[in-house]
C-alpha cells in the first residue's frame, strides 16, 4: 500500500509494479497521476489512519510506503505497527516528524540545537512576546509538522511577528508552532539530500548542498548539488552525527531526508532529519551519482526485503534545478543556454507552455525539475553562481 500519488511519487508505485507486486494507492485527490499506475486506487486521505486501516485489512496488505511524504510518514508507521508489518517504531517517526519533539530529543541527548520555544498558532500576541523574549534576534519562526521551508520565516526583530505566526500557521496541521534562535552559518549552504538506512546501518550518505533562489530571498530549495562542498573533517562530522543519531533512535530501515547547518563552530545542527526519502527528486538524484535505485529500495526494506544497496563512487558531480516562477501567470517558455544543454541530461515538466502556473512558495508549484551532470566541481559552481544567466522561465 503506497501512500500519495502525486508526480513525484509515481517512481514508487512503478518501481513496486516492476517488483512483481500488487500495488493498492491512496490518496485523497482525485486528480492524483499515480492512480493511473497502481492497481487499486481509494481516495482516501492519506492521514487517516483509521480509514487507511480499513483499506490495509480489506487489502491484506504486506507492506505500507509513505514515499517522500511529511504528512503520511507516522501514518504509515501506525498502520504497519498494528498490523505487525515492516516499519520504524512509531515514536523514532513522531520524534523525526514534528520539530518541537525533535529539538527537545537533540536537547536532551546532547546534540548541538538552537534556542527555541514552542506553541499554539492561536496564542496571544502579549504572551507570544513574553515566551520569546529569551531569544536572541534573528530568529525563525516555522510550523512544527512541515517541511520544504514552508511557512517558515526569519525575523531581524519583533515588528513582524504576528504575520510570520499566520504564515506558519497556514501550514501547520497540528497547530504548534517553533519559534528559534537563528544559526549562523559556519558552512555557506545548508546541507540537504537524503540517507539510506539498512540494518540500523547507514548504506548510503548522500548529502549535498542546497540551492536557494539567485536574489537570495527565498527559504525554499530550489535544487542540490553534489559534491556537497564540505571540508573533510565537516564531511566526518556530519557522517559522525548522523550514525550517533540513527542509532540513538533505532532506526531499522529506510531514507530519510536530512537538512543540516554547520555553525561557525564547525557542530553540525540538524534541522530535520525526515522520515521519508526527500521531494523535488532527491532519490533519482542520487541513484544517478551512485549507481543504485532508491526507489525500488524503499520499496523493498517497506515489504521487508533486503534492499542489498551497493552504492559506487559517483563520477563527476551533479546537480538538480527546480524551475519555477516568483510571479504567477502563464508559462511562455523555459530558457536553456548552450551551456545549460551541453550538461543537461534530464528534464522532468510539470507545466506545459500555456497552462498556467503560480508563485513558487512550496514544492507543488515547481514547473519541473532540471538534472545536469558535470566533470568537475569548478565547471559546477561557476554554473550554479550564474544559474539565472543559464536557466529562465519566461512568464506572461
Amino acid at each position: 500500500m503506497l501512500l500519495g500519488g502525486s508526480r513525484q511519487q509515481v517512481v514508487a508505485i512503478e518501481a513496486a509494479k516492476q517488483a512483481g507486486f500488487y500495488t493498492v494507492l491512496c490518496d485523497y485527490l482525485q486528480d492524483n497521476p499515480g492512480q493511473f499506475v497502481a492497481d487499486k486506487f481509494y481516495q482516501v486521505s492519506t492521514t487517516d489512519v483509521e480509514a487507511l486501516l480499513k483499506v490495509a485489512k480489506e487489502e491484506n496488505i504486506d507492506g505500507v510506503l509513505a514515499y517522500a511524504s511529511d504528512p503520511a510518514a507516522l501514518p504509515a508507521a501506525i498502520v504497519a505497527d498494528k498490523l505487525r508489518l515492516p516499519t520504524n517504531s512509531v515514536q523514532c517517526v513522531e520524534i523525526l516528524g514534528v520539530k518541537h519533539k525533535f529539538r527537545s530529543f537533540l536537547k536532551e541527548n546532547g546534540f548541538a540545537y538552537p534556542n527555541y520555544v514552542s506553541f499554539s498558532k492561536d496564542t496571544d500576541t502579549s504572551e507570544l512576546k513574553s515566551k520569546i523574549e529569551t531569544l536572541r534576534f534573528p530568529i525563525v519562526i516555522k510550523p512544527t509538522d512541515s517541511s520544504g521551508s514552508k511557512g517558515v520565516t526569519k525575523l531581524a526583530t519583533i515588528r513582524r511577528l504576528r504575520q510570520a505566526v499566520k504564515a506558519a500557521g497556514e501550514y501547520s496541521r497540528n497547530g504548534v508552532l517553533i519559534a528559534e534562535e537563528y544559526i549562523e552559518y559556519g558552512f555557506p549552504e545548508v546541507i540537504g539530500g537524503d540517507i539510506f538506512v539498512e540494518d540500523g546501518e547507514i548504506r548510503l550518505f548522500g548529502e549535498m548542498s542546497c540551492i536557494r533562489d539567485q536574489n537570495g530571498t527565498s527559504l525554499l530549495p530550489a535544487g542540490e548539488k553534489w559534491p556537497s562542498g564540505l571540508s573533510e573533517e565537516q564531511t566526518t562530522a556530519v557522517h559522525k552525527e548522523l550514525i550517533r543519531l540513527i542509532k540513538m533512535l533505532d532506526v531499522r530501515f529506510g531514507e530519510f531526508n536530512i537538512e543540516i547547518i554547520i555553525d561557525k563552530k564547525n557542530k553540525v545542527h540538524f534541522l530535520e532529519l525526515g522520515p521519508r526519502a526527500g521531494g523535488n527528486m532527491i532519490p533519482i538524484q542520487l541513484s544517478d551519482a551512485f549507481s543504485v535505485d532508491l526507489p525500488m529500495a524503499n520499496v523493498k526494506v517497506a515489504m521487508g526485503e533486503k534492499a542489498c544497496l551497493t552504492p559506487s563512487q559517483p563520477q563527476g558531480c551533479y546537480m538538480t534545478y527546480v524551475l519555477h516562477s516568483a510571479k504567477k501567470g502563464k508559462l511562455e517558455s523555459i530558457f536553456f543556454s548552450e551551456l545549460a544543454q551541453e550538461h543537461i541530461y534530464r528534464v522532468v515538466l510539470y507545466r506545459q507552455p500555456g497552462e498556467s502556473i503560480e508563485v513558487f512558495d512550496g514544492a507543488g508549484k515547481a514547473i519541473g525539475i532540471v538534472f545536469l551532470h558535470f566533470q568537475n566541481r569548478e565547471t559546477l559552481w561557476n554554473f550554479v553562481n550564474l544559474i539565472g544567466d543559464h536557466i529562465n522561465v519566461v512568464v506572461s
